[in-house]
């Protein structure tokens, strides 16, 4: 069951201006929401704001984690087996007058 609500914000110092929209949501995060939002004793869409902000953080580090990652693999993919093993300081010879 999804239940729609109106999230309505205020513009606060140093922030971005802020839209009235619909949103619908699963029942079970509403309520969830809900709950929290009485326990704090803040609006509803203060906590929705902070929730979807935080998810938006999470996405955008995970993103710029990807993004790194696959800098490195291409950064890299050119080397071969032994080529890496130097780069990575592995060596595989005993060394001289042992």
């Amino acid at each position: 069951m999804l239940n729609c609500i109106m999230v309505r914000t205020r513009p606060h110092a140093g922030q971005l201006k802020k839209r009235r929209t619909t949103l619908t949501l699963p029942a079970d995060s509403l309520a969830q929401a809900e709950r929290i939002a009485r326990v704090r004793k803040v609006n509803l869409s203060t906590v929705i704001s902070e929730a979807l902000a935080e998810g938006l953080r999470i996405s955008a580090h995970a993103e710029r984690s990807e993004k790194v990652l696959n800098a490195y693999k291409n950064a890299f993919s050119g080397f071969s087996v032994e080529e890496m093993e130097t780069l990575d300081g592995i060596i595989l010879e005993p060394a001289a007058g042992l």
